[in-house]
């Protein structure tokens, strides 16, 4: 776990573009209009934070390289999957994503929406065709779906959607992203973790504590940038969530006790991690990362 982060970070991402390149369907097969947009979605953007999160805990178990790179897609497709369905019209209705056309924007409706389920499908294909014993495999599979649906990512989702206009308690605004952002987040993390092994009740709980701390801040960060960054600098259209009248942190705290509450949940997250040493290093410094970025 040494060495410079920055240039952990760029090999990391470097290998998961080619990784996800390879557990995409083949673009000469057909359809191949559908194949094509989903490269589209999923490579050439991102940040990858989610397949660096699994890194960063698989290498503190000593995970093996293809278990690893397995989940990493695994949970990026999904999170691909999840923004060319986010963007949709009948949704944040957006054209630019990753500083491209969206994908219902660069193609059309129906193919987007076809990206997004095939994707998902790809993503739980992916993770079931791995090498890893089956009882981990069944516990990787069951977290990672969990983590999507209703009372995951498509629930927070939901409850975004019902929000617009609506005034929501602080606790009530964590709920909704621990389940739109937090969850997938956290499946990122420990689908790690479970590369490597499985885990004993105190490494559970230390992880749970630290994806809970990443997982809010995430959020935080993104809406303070939201209202603070430019179109250009995000590579997404800024100012939406203010536009479309969504409650957000900056909204219900404030500007200067949303980027309080950053610091304290990066805080957090450092102290989750005592339990691991300097073996936890590379997460430690994700946490940084996650509230620390510009864009």
């Amino acid at each position: 776990m040494s060495g410079d982060f920055s240039a952990w970070q760029r090999a990391v991402q470097a290998q998961m573009e080619q990784t996800l390149k390879n557990f995409l369907p083949a673009l000469e097969h057909e359809p191949k209009v559908l194949h094509e947009a989903m490269h589209y979605a999923v490579l050439d953007g991102g940040k990858r934070v989610r397949p660096l999160l699994v890194y960063a805990a698989g290498e503190l178990f000593d995970a093996n390289a293809d278990a690893m790179a397995r989940a990493a897609a695994a949970v990026e497709m999904i999170h691909a999957y999840s923004l060319v369905h986010d963007d949709m019209p009948c949704m944040d209705d957006d054209d630019l994503r990753r500083g491209k056309a969206t994908v219902h924007k660069k193609y059309d409706e129906a193919t987007a929406l076809l990206v997004g389920d095939a994707l998902q499908a790809q993503a739980f294909l992916v993770l079931a065709e791995g090498t890893v014993e089956a009882s981990r495999k069944v516990a990787m599979l069951s977290r990672l779906a969990q983590a999507a649906g209703s009372h995951g990512m498509c629930g927070g989702q939901a409850i975004d959607c019902a929000a617009v206009g609506q005034a929501l308690t602080l606790q009530e605004l964590e709920h909704m992203h621990n389940l739109k952002t937090g969850a997938l987040l956290e499946a990122a993390v420990m689908l790690g973790a479970w590369a490597g092994k499985t885990l004993l009740a105190a490494e559970s709980l230390a992880l749970h504590a630290y994806s809970q701390a990443i997982g809010l801040a995430f959020q935080v960060v993104d809406d303070i940038l939201d209202a603070t960054a430019d179109s250009a600098t995000l590579g997404k259209t800024a100012g939406k969530d203010a536009a479309h009248n969504k409650p957000t942190y900056v909204s219900l705290l404030g500007l200067d006790a949303s980027l309080a509450l950053a610091e304290k949940l990066r805080q957090d997250a450092h102290s989750a991690l005592l339990p691991f040493g300097d073996g936890a290093t590379r997460l430690r410094e994700l946490a940084d990362l996650i509230v620390q970025r510009k864009a």
